[in-house]
């Protein structure tokens, strides 16, 4: 099934839980974003009740496509089936339940550690409805570790982009705003690594060494070139604000320099962000393709 109102779905379900995960997650190692980001608990709650609202729709196209139907065609009996009957089922319900306490846990005022602890579980039921489930054995668990610690450090980055973007786009304090930059260079690099050596695994199990080569003349294969290019990108973009546009924020603090660092940084992560969104809707689409080791 791989209609653009799946694809739709899919997209926005994984920036949801991204978030999700990634946004609590930003102020545990970076703690002047708790301050200038008071908001937060709400925020998080409203994601959270998004977040059940896209379950149900993916939860109701995934039975419409087993059932070879469309999405306004799938009666109740067959999603209530899916959901008892099927391990995506069972796994939606995990979800479900991570999602209904994320979106309580704004009314007790969570930690950020808990909160971020079940947007982990919410982000990592997808591991269970993808390619990265359809292993057996031990290379089945390798397959589906990798893909549990690709869509964690995604989502790690994501949420750290837009808590990022926040603080530099409010511009309220210089010297917050650059520590937060610099401790993320430091977090962001252990990402990027867990990202490449996830994506590489990953690529092992759903392309193969020998499918290489015909990867440039099927579409799986040209969407996930693609993916690779704007991942790329995103590093290159990653390495001029660590390197340049953050030191750059430091040394006028307390100057009159100060908006041209704020433009350059906001400009940055804006690029940055784009071609996030980018690369998600590659993998909401690559999602819904036989990848060529199932050919």
């Amino acid at each position: 099934m791989s209609d653009p109102l799946y694809i739709g779905i899919r997209f926005a379900l994984y920036a949801n839980l991204m978030l999700l995960f990634g946004l609590p997650l930003f102020p545990i190692y970076s703690p002047d974003e708790r301050e200038k980001f008071p908001n937060r608990h709400r925020v998080i709650g409203s994601l959270a009740i998004l977040g059940l609202a896209l379950s149900a729709l993916s939860i109701a196209a995934m039975t419409a496509s087993m059932a070879g139907v469309s999405l306004l065609q799938v009666d109740r009996t067959s999603i209530v089936m899916m959901v008892s009957d099927t391990p995506m089922g069972r796994t939606w319900a995990v979800r479900t339940a991570a999602l209904t306490a994320l979106a309580i846990s704004p009314l007790i005022k969570a930690p950020a550690a808990p909160v971020a602890m079940l947007g982990a579980v919410a982000l990592g039921s997808l591991a269970w409805t993808g390619h990265g489930s359809a292993g057996e054995g031990n290379a089945g668990i390798i397959q589906l570790v990798g893909d549990l610690a690709h869509l964690l450090a995604a989502g790690a980055w994501l949420g750290a982009l837009v808590g990022l973007g926040y603080m530099v786009w409010a511009a309220h304090d210089a010297a917050a705003t650059h520590r937060a930059l610099a401790r993320f260079a430091s977090v962001g690099t252990l990402i990027i690594a867990v990202i490449i050596g996830s994506g590489l695994v990953n690529g092992f199990y759903v392309v193969g060494w020998s499918n290489l080569g015909t990867l440039p003349r099927t579409i799986y294969g040209q969407l996930l070139l693609l993916k690779i290019v704007l991942f790329c990108a995103m590093l290159a973009l990653a390495a001029l604000n660590r390197f340049r546009l953050t030191p750059a924020l430091r040394s006028v603090i307390g100057m009159d320099g100060t908006v041209l660092a704020w433009r350059e940084l906001r400009l940055s992560l804006i690029f940055e962000l784009s071609l996030a969104a980018a690369i998600l809707g590659l993998v909401a689409w690559l999602g819904t393709l036989e990848p060529p080791m199932s050919m």
